[in-house]
C-alpha cells in the first residue's frame, strides 16, 4: 500500500512532510477520526468520556474483540471469513470454567494454583482444534468459508449451551479472574517500568530498521523526521501509562488490599491501577501477531495467498495447509479472547461473545484490511477494535438505545467499505 503522500492533497509542504514521515495516510485518518469521536462524545457527556477512568474502562472492554481482530486479518487477507468466532468464543469460555469449577477441584483441591493455568491451556487446545477443523473443512474439502463458519456460529453456541447444561458457570478462579482487567493490573511502578522498556524497545527497532535500510541501500527517512517519529511514539506511550497510573483505586478497595496483607492504609496514600493484565497480553499478542505478519515465512506465505492464490499455489505454497493454520490460529487466539471475556465477567455465562463475529470484522475492516485479499495491518485492527469500542460506550454514555446503537456500527462499518474502496482506487492499490 502506498503510504508516501496524502492523496489529493493540494499542499506541497504537506505532501513533502508526509513524504518524509514514510507514513500511512490511511491509517492517520483513521486517528484522527478516532480523536474527533473522542472530542465529540466528551463534549456530549460533559468530560466524562476522556476521564482516566472511563479510558481504563474502555481499554479492558476492547481487548476481547481487538484480540480476535488480529487473528481476522489473517482470515481475512486469505479471502476467506470467520463468522463463528462468537460462538466459539462461548464455547471455550465455558470448557474453561468447567474445568475450574468442576473437573479439576475435586482432583488438585479447591483454589490449587495450577487450576487456572490447566484451564487456560484446555481452552486454548480446543480452540486451535476447532479452528483447525473448520480450516481443513475449507482447505481440504473446498466448502467456502462463509457455509463453514456459517454452520459453526449455530453449532458452537450450543455446543457451549450443553456443555453447561444452559447454566451460568463461576464464581471462576481468583487468579484466573485476574487477566479479565480491573481486578488484575500492574500497579504504578511497574506500569512506568513497562513504559519505558516499551519506549526503549521502540526507539531500538526504529534505529535497527533505519541501519538495516542503509546497508541494503534502500532510501531512509531524514534525521529530523526519524527524532520526530521517535517523539511521538514515546509520548504516546508515556501518556498512555500516565492515564492509567492516574485512575486511583477507590479507597475502600484499598483499605481491602492492605488489610489482607496484615497492614493498615496510610492517611491520605493514593495508588493508581495501572496497566490492566489484559492489557498486557493484547499488547503482548499485537507485537507476535505483527512478526508474524511482517517477519515469518508464514505471515508472507499469508500475504502472499491473499495477494493471488493462484500463483501463490504454483510457486509451490502449500495453500489448503495454510488455510488450516490461519484458521487454527484464529481458533487459538479466540481460546484467549474468552479467557479474558470470562474473567472479566467472572462467570461464564450463556450469551458471552454474543456478535462479536461481527464486532471483530468490522474492526478488521475499519482498521484497513481489504476484503478482496491481499492487505491489513495488525495496529489497524487493533485501532478499528478501539473506534468501534468507544463508538459502543460514547453511545452508552449519551443515552442511546441499544438499536439505534446497532443501526450506528452497522452504518460506519459499510461507510468504512466505502472510504476503503475509494481510497484504493485513488492510490491505486
Amino acid at each position: 500500500m502506498s503510504d508516501t503522500a496524502l492523496p489529493g492533497s493540494k499542499n506541497p509542504a504537506a505532501r513533502n512532510l508526509f513524504a518524509a514521515l514514510q507514513l500511512d495516510t490511511r491509517l492517520l485518518g483513521m486517528i484522527g477520526a478516532f480523536i474527533v469521536l473522542c472530542l465529540v462524545f466528551n463534549v456530549f457527556t460533559d468530560g466524562r468520556f476522556l476521564t482516566p477512568r472511563n479510558i481504563f474502562n474502555l481499554t479492558i472492554q476492547t481487548v476481547s474483540v481487538a484480540i480476535m481482530a488480529t487473528g481476522m486479518v489473517f482470515v481475512i487477507v486469505t479471502r476467506h471469513i470467520d463468522l463463528s468466532v462468537g460462538s466459539l468464543l462461548a464455547t471455550v469460555a465455558a470448557i474453561m470454567a468447567v474445568v475450574q469449577t468442576d473437573i479439576l477441584p475435586p482432583i488438585l483441591g479447591l483454589g490449587h494454583p495450577a487450576i487456572w493455568i490447566i484451564a487456560i491451556i484446555a481452552g486454548i487446545a480446543a480452540g486451535v482444534l476447532i479452528g483447525a477443523f473448520q480450516g481443513w473443512m475449507i482447505g481440504y474439502l473446498s466448502i467456502p468459508a462463509f457455509i463453514v463458519t456459517l454452520g459453526g456460529l449455530l453449532v458452537w453456541r450450543n455446543v457451549a449451551w450443553f456443555i453447561t447444561s444452559g447454566q451460568t458457570i463461576g464464581p471462576l478462579d481468583d487468579t484466573f479472574t485476574m487477566i479479565g482487567g480491573i481486578g488484575g493490573t500492574m500497579g504504578e511502578t511497574a506500569s512506568w517500568i513497562f513504559g519505558f522498556l516499551a519506549v526503549a524497545a521502540t526507539l531500538w527497532l526504529q534505529i535497527a530498521s533505519r541501519r538495516r535500510k542503509a546497508s541494503h541501500g534502500f532510501p531512509v527517512k531524514p534525521v529530523w523526521a526519524e527524532v520526530t517519529m521517535g517523539v511521538v511514539t514515546t509520548v504516546a506511550i508515556l501518556g498512555f501509562v500516565a492515564i492509567l497510573n492516574a485512575y486511583d483505586i477507590p479507597t475502600a478497595r484499598l483499605k481491602r488490599i492492605f488489610a489482607a496483607s496484615g497492614e493498615t492504609l496510610p492517611e491520605g496514600l493514593t495508588m493508581g491501577y495501572g496497566i490492566p493484565y489484559s492489557v498486557l497480553l493484547l499488547i503482548i499478542i499485537t507485537v507476535v501477531m505483527t512478526v508474524v505478519a511482517r517477519r515469518t515465512r508464514l505471515g508472507r506465505y499469508i500475504f502472499a495467498t491473499g495477494g493471488n492464490p493462484d500463483a501463490a499455489e504454483l510457486s509451490g505454497i502449500n495453500t489448503r495447509f495454510l488455510t488450516v493454520k490461519v484458521f487454527a490460529l484464529m481458533g487459538g487466539l479466540a481460546a484467549l479472547a474468552g479467557a479474558v471475556a470470562a474473567a472479566r465477567l467472572g462467570f461464564s455465562t450463556n450469551d458471552i461473545g454474543t456478535l462479536d463475529e461481527l464486532r471483530v470484522i468490522a474492526a478488521a475492516v475499519i482498521g484497513g484490511t481489504a476484503l478482496a485479499g491481499g492487505i491489513g495491518t495488525i495496529y489497524g485492527a487493533i485501532l478499528g477494535a478501539l473506534i468501534m469500542q468507544s463508538l459502543q460506550s460514547g453511545m452508552a454514555m449519551v443515552g442511546v438505545d441499544a438499536p439505534l446503537q446497532n443501526m450506528v456500527v452497522g452504518t460506519v462499518l459499510v461507510l468504512a467499505v466505502l472510504v476503503d474502496i475509494i481510497y484504493r482506487k485513488r492510490t491505486g492499490d
